[in-house]
């Protein structure tokens, strides 16, 4: 039987047990029986691929002669006939000359989110196994895309947010016909809500990193800027990080490039969190984990008290040799003005974060003038005009 993708495998990332594709849907059964509200996830799992395969495969037309997208699709865990009708990905990739840094911008995809790359795949997955119906925890931005992309693949979406989720993004998810619940409380009770809905009914869960393949959808972007990039790593990448789901995405994108023979030095990475919501930054520098205090901060979409990934976080900064830095609201009101005004992208606060952090990067003579340095834009302005 001719198979269509690489993936080979999930293997917990806590206690390395392997495991079949469908042996398992969420987390490792052995590390984390339950849902524990309170903590990070424990049991994450990871995608292994035939990566001596892939590397064959890559060899013989040479990985500069795929197009960005099939050469994604060669690191996809899922068939691209799985694939929701509305496109995702192939977001610009390019360089300022007026900060000297380059751009990622996802805030152009479709819902206006990076999160549309984790939704697609739990799309597609959610109809490779015949399931109607999607649950999600989100401050907005996932909330938007899953309604989006379900909308686009007739699923059922079904919303958990703070109901004081901003305003653009809640008329997003109302557009695009998703059933809506607000939760009092953050974004930590949305997702004790989302987990306790999706136990009693028949639905997948979005959960970031609850479900693998939302890390590996966001990884996607990754592969993109390593092709866009001319098929080399750049010195840095800057994540904005909440819950850490998307900065253990992009590391894995590059971890995924290495074991496949596509590179030999991991970009580093430098995750940037608002003061308030440093959970992650903080476990970095401690080596102990602990919940964010009061995560309050103009950064809605980084505002997270137990953010769920922080475990693959952290040891995504010290595989890339990377780093963690807090940013104030105010050096994030900023940089979201200076993005807008020398670059043209108008990008929403917890994007414009990563500029704040970059300034202090190179303050601190962590960044060099000579290293390229990417930022990455995770969701229009549009979507959160608090502060205009």
């Amino acid at each position: 039987m001719k198979r269509f993708t690489y993936f080979k495998q999930w293997q917990c990332t806590t206690c390395g047990r392997k495991y079949a594709r469908d042996e398992v849907t969420y987390l490792c059964p052995t590390c984390s029986i339950d849902y524990r509200p309170g903590m990070p996830l424990t049991g994450v799992l990871e995608a292994v691929f035939h990566y001596e395969e892939i590397s064959r495969v890559l060899a013989q037309k040479g990985r500069q002669n795929y197009s960005l997208r099939d050469f994604c699709m060669v690191f996809s865990a899922l068939e691209a006939r799985d694939y929701p009708p509305l496109p995702v990905g192939n977001t610009p990739f390019y360089k300022v000359e007026s900060l000297n840094l380059w751009i990622k911008n996802d805030a152009l995809n479709p819902s206006a989110s990076f999160k549309d790359r984790a939704s697609q795949l739990m799309v597609a997955e959610a109809k490779r196994l015949g399931i109607g119906e999607i649950a999600c925890a989100s401050t907005g931005n996932a909330a938007s895309s899953l309604a989006a992309l379900c909308a686009s693949a007739g699923i059922k979406a079904v919303i958990f947010c703070p109901e004081n989720a901003p305003a653009a993004k809640l008329a997003q998810v109302k557009a695009h016909g998703a059933e809506l619940h607000l939760v009092t409380g953050s974004y930590d009770d949305a997702f004790k809500a989302a987990m306790e809905y999706s136990a009693s009914h028949e639905c997948l869960n979005r959960n970031t990193a609850y479900h693998p393949l939302t890390i590996e959808g966001k990884k996607s972007a990754g592969l993109e800027i390593y092709h866009q990039n001319g098929c080399k790593s750049p010195d840095w990448i800057i994540i904005p990080v909440g819950d850490g789901v998307i900065l253990a995405g992009i590391h894995k994108a590059f971890i995924d490039l290495k074991r496949s023979g596509q590179l030999v030095k991991l970009p580093r990475l430098l995750a940037v969190q608002a003061e308030s919501s440093d959970a992650i930054t903080s476990y970095w520098e401690k080596g102990e984990y602990q919940d964010a205090a009061s995560p309050e901060t103009i950064a809605d979409s980084i505002s997270v008290k137990t953010p769920s990934n922080a475990h693959w976080a952290v040891r995504a900064i010290k595989e890339t040799n990377g780093a963690a830095i807090r940013v104030s609201d105010d050096e994030i009101n900023q940089a979201r003005l200076d993005l807008a005004r020398k670059t043209g992208v108008f990008a929403e606060p917890s994007s414009t974060a990563t500029l704040a952090g970059l300034y202090k990067a190179k303050e601190s003579g962590l960044i060099r003038d000579n290293e390229q340095v990417v930022l990455l834009i995770t969701g229009h302005g549009l979507k959160d005009i608090a502060g205009f």
